[in-house]
């Protein structure tokens, strides 16, 4: 294989990449980048793929969520802390259903570009370059803002470092203390008119609460009450910007993609001969691979020979995302060949990407029962085949949104409209997604008890 730099994609065919009209100016905004600070450091991303290790092995749990795609113009402190309470939330129903530490990673403080199926978007007679994300380019229809700007790239790599300094404050400073966001889910249970499924799970961990307290292990003498780890991640898609925050770390001479501690390669990137594969071949980050369901197994089985080849658990994730419809005829095959092979993975259910659907007023949708359906086959699949479901992918947010139909409160395609503001694809609300996280929960109880 041939020797890998941060640089070596340049030599690849590439897919989904923007059309800059002003190469120096390009290469101006990737010099100054390269000089700035890193985003994350190789000693966080190597603490995450020991972690992830661990889930490889059956000894954890991946929460992997956030938003479909970050703004610029949706910037502020208010929401980053909803989509962090969430997500804290969800883990602890997580942690004590299944009996082992759940990793948390937030699509978060880099979740700026986009793939699309078109370059370009047609309204009337106009048609006008595609909008990939504030990274690239604006949203707004008009001939400006859709034109791709390199500065946009430094504009997200200030926003990141702000996303990322706010969330490094909330970990360490009390906002996840485990009896606040205890309260919290209490809280969401006793407006949930389906409150009484959940209540168990609920009553056991304030239970378990109470009795440390008794014990005497508290927020005043114990860091893991109050304080707790978030990594963040976000797809590899802009390889310009990734390459400028590639650094070789100073202590092992590895090179890692220091834009974040995860990144992931999506369905229409993930081709052996190009450059998405190129790049993340090299890097040391755990990566992720979106596998759709048209993967054939021995496309799956070069890829990780490429991304993996000494077969390293907590290096490479593999997300499904195949359809309610079509993951049980789909996934089993993938599942056993990856297991014949001996390879090391970590299994990871998306159950968003494959039901998105078009409401009769024209929005993007997704279906609760749907994309509860997939999870409870992705669990299903594992047990029947003896492997371990090691993690959910989910794109959701804090706040009171109307983006995905269905769940405890019923939200109806009618009621979309009222509160849709996604930039791209629909989103679970924080009361949908912690429905959710308690009906994982249940699944991920029994697969850790070997129940069918």
């Amino acid at each position: 294989m041939a020797q890998w730099s941060a640089r070596s994609w340049r030599d690849k065919p590439i897919e989904q990449q923007p059309k800059y009209s002003d190469p120096s100016q390009l290469q101006a905004v990737e010099q100054q980048l390269s000089q700035f600070p890193p985003l994350v450091f190789a000693e966080e991303i190597r603490a995450l793929r020991n972690q992830l290790k661990n889930v490889c092995v059956g000894e954890g749990f991946l929460l992997q969520g956030g938003d479909c795609a970050e703004s610029f113009s949706d910037f502020n402190a208010p929401k980053i802390r909803d989509t962090f309470k969430v997500i804290l939330q969800m883990a602890i129903v997580m942690t004590f259903a299944g009996s082992c530490p759940v990793t948390k990673v937030a699509r978060m403080a880099g979740q700026y570009a986009k793939p699309r199926s078109s370059d370009f978007e047609t309204i009337g007679d106009l048609s006008l370059p595609s909008y990939r994300g504030d990274i690239i380019n604006g949203s707004e229809f008009d001939e400006m803002a859709r034109q791709p700007d390199p500065e946009r790239m430094i504009k997200a790599y200030h926003h990141s470092a702000a996303t990322l300094n706010l969330l490094r404050a909330f970990a360490q400073g009390g906002l996840a203390n485990l009896h606040k966001v205890h309260k919290w889910n209490l809280s969401f249970l006793a407006s949930n008119p389906l409150k009484e499924r959940y209540q168990q799970i609920a009553e056991e961990i304030q239970s378990a609460l109470r009795f440390m307290e008794v014990l005497g292990i508290n927020a005043d003498n114990n860091a893991t009450i109050h304080e707790t780890s978030l990594f963040t991640s976000h797809e590899a898609l802009l390889l310009p910007y990734e390459q400028a925050l590639t650094r070789t770390d100073t202590l092992t001479g590895l090179p890692y993609d220091c834009s974040a501690h995860m990144v992931w390669i999506g369905e229409r990137t993930r081709k052996l001969d190009q450059a998405h594969v190129e790049f993340m071949r090299g890097i040391h980050n755990p990566i992720g691979v979106k596998v759709g369901p048209n993967m054939p197994p021995d496309e799956l089985i070069a890829l990780l020979d490429m991304l993996n080849p000494d077969n390293e658990p907590g290096r490479l994730t593999l997300i499904t995302r195949m359809g309610a419809d079509n993951l049980a005829n789909k996934l089993p095959e993938l599942v056993r060949r990856v297991k014949q092979e001996g390879r090391n993975v970590v299994w990871s259910s998306d159950p968003m990407h494959g039901n998105t659907i078009k409401a009769d007023n024209g929005l993007k949708t997704r279906n609760f029962d749907a994309i509860h359906k997939e999870l409870r086959h992705f669990f299903a699949i594992h047990q029947a085949e003896g492997t371990y479901p090691g993690g959910i992918h989910l794109e959701m947010t804090g706040e009171d949104v109307t983006e995905c139909t269905g769940g405890a409160y019923r939200i109806s395609e009618a009621d979309l409209s009222s509160r849709y503001r996604t930039q791209c694809d629909p989103r679970l609300n924080a009361d949908q997604v912690l429905e959710l996280a308690f009906l994982v929960a249940e699944s991920l109880k029994a697969a850790r008890n070997g129940e069918g």
